[in-house]
């Protein structure tokens, strides 16, 4: 059976930054058609749940309260990059908008909810490595 990193809060994990998940039935429909290798970045970095939210800003990923934790979303990225890679999986659906699994459009670091053109640092180090990303819209596709 063909592999899939997913989002753990896709799934409804309670992960996200607010101990939240955000559930998605056309990707967890996949589960009949795909192995699903659930991940979620920050926290494989080691950031808890609940935490402060992170948006990227330049190159770097700064908390609301100013604290860096870029070197925390590379290191959860590289952790979900080997998932990846020893499943062989060719595909991810990752969260759309987050700094760490967003593609295309992320917040622009102001934390005023206002979207910019980017990715998150999980899916261009995914990119980087062949590894195709989309969200969570794009997930109905695949059935």
């Amino acid at each position: 059976m063909e592999c899939i990193i997913v989002s753990k809060c896709l799934l409804g994990y309670p992960c996200r930054y607010d101990a939240k998940s955000v559930p998605c039935e056309d990707v967890i429909a996949l589960k009949e058609k795909y192995e699903l290798i659930p991940v979620c970045p920050e926290e494989m970095g080691g950031l808890p749940t609940p935490r402060i939210p992170a948006e990227i800003v330049g190159d770097r990923v700064i908390r609301r309260d100013g604290v860096d934790v870029t070197a925390e979303y590379t290191l959860g990225a590289k952790i979900a990059l080997t998932y990846a890679m020893e499943k062989d999986c060719k595909l991810a659906i990752l969260k759309s908008k987050s700094p760490s699994c967003g593609k295309g459009m992320i917040y622009d670091g102001t934390f005023t909810g206002t979207l910019t053109h980017g990715d998150g640092i999980t899916v261009r180090l995914f990119e980087a490595k062949n590894i195709q990303v989309i969200n969570e819209k794009e997930a109905d596709r695949l059935k």
